[in-house]
């Protein structure tokens, strides 16, 4: 297939681990130019060593904002050069589970930190970015929903919630943009092996592997695959939204283990 990517800015949130990491290095890999909007700056600075060492000739501008502050959000992408105010493909990544409990038992702090970044976040950087879009007449946002967005499951209500939030606001937006060029994707990734159940079980290794036990998850590789090639698309293809799970696995619910 044409790369249509090189030399266009991708702006990534969440990128220092897991998808967001493998869509860094696989649009730095087709030539395009990086945003990366990161939380940690040591973790994001030690990330551009590890592209340039693989990709030198990587264009990469970090900006350092936790998606959850809304104000910040805005400031650090108007504080962007007007070319790199240009941005061609916004992927919306940043996002975790906090715990596995009850809605009813879920702590206020693990609801807070769920609806702040999966919802707010997400909010936050496409106002922030979709208006660059509009008047550069030109833009691809892509969300990472989740499988949990279409059919909850025990113990994860609040998260679910959440992707199933993603799901709306995506499909919002498309309907939004319709008389637009930009285009709109939710990403719906099954279980993919990453730091994401070590997130939610407060770094409990023993609790986290129990999660891949049995099964070959998808890897952030195959996810990011999925969403440079959706980019990649020619203009007049739109990807509304894709959904992709392990072999083993049917939804959100359905998980068939060997071995356990």
């Amino acid at each position: 297939m044409e790369n249509r990517l090189k030399d266009k800015i991708v702006f990534i949130t969440g990128a220092t681990a897991g998808i967001g990491k493998s869509c860094a290095f696989k649009f730095a890999e087709v030539g395009s130019r990086l945003v990366l909007m990161i939380r940690n700056e040591e973790k994001g600075k030690k990330l551009v060593s590890e592209i340039y060492e693989k990709y030198p000739d990587t264009d990469i501008t970090l900006l350092v904002c936790d998606v959850r502050d809304g104000e910040k959000c805005q400031e650090v992408v108007d504080s962007l050069s007007e070319e790199l105010k240009s941005i061609d493909v916004l992927v919306n990544n940043a996002g975790l589970a906090k715990g596995l409990t009850k809605v009813y038992e879920t702590s206020i702090e693990d609801i807070d930190t769920m609806i702040d970044t999966n919802i707010k976040g997400l909010l936050f950087v496409t106002r922030a970015v979709v208006p660059y879009m509009l008047k550069n007449n030109k833009g691809h946002i892509i969300n990472l929903g989740s499988v949990a967005g279409v059919n909850a499951y025990v113990n994860g209500g609040v998260y679910c919630a959440t992707k199933s939030a993603v799901k709306f606001i995506t499909d919002a937006l498309r309907l939004e943009l319709i008389e637009t060029p930009l285009r709109v994707t939710n990403i719906q990734p099954g279980l993919v092996e990453t730091d994401f159940s070590l997130t939610r079980f407060s770094g409990d290794v023993e609790k986290a592997k129990e999660v891949y036990k049995g099964i070959e998850a998808l890897t952030p590789d195959d996810i990011a695959e999925v969403i440079v090639s959706t980019a990649n698309q020619p203009p007049r293809v739109q990807v509304s939204e894709v959904t992709i799970v392990a072999q083993n696995q049917a939804d959100s619910r359905t998980i068939y283990r060997v071995n356990k």
